[in-house]
């Protein structure tokens, strides 16, 4: 006994042209999220520091949260801003 199926025609989608998204100077945040309405904060540490997997040396730079800079802040971990 054989077995014969049709097959349905192939139909072609109706190409789409994607739009790119809109750039976003947003920078990459590290550590713990952004709060809703914060920006991040740009910080130099001090001390050599671990965070999210990453090693992080003195004298580097990174975005963080307002609120995880103040307790970094407070621990020592973070160079004083200058005036």
């Amino acid at each position: 006994m054989t077995n014969t199926r049709k097959t349905a025609a192939t139909t072609t989608e109706p190409e789409t042209t994607a739009t790119p998204a809109p750039e976003t100077n947003t920078p990459t945040v590290i550590g713990p999220p952004l709060h809703h309405g914060q920006k991040p904060e740009k910080v130099v540490f001090a001390h050599h520091l671990r965070i999210a997997g990453r090693d992080f040396r003195p004298g580097e730079s990174a975005h963080i949260s307002p609120d995880y800079a103040r307790q970094l802040r407070g621990s020592g971990y973070l160079a004083r801003g200058r005036a």
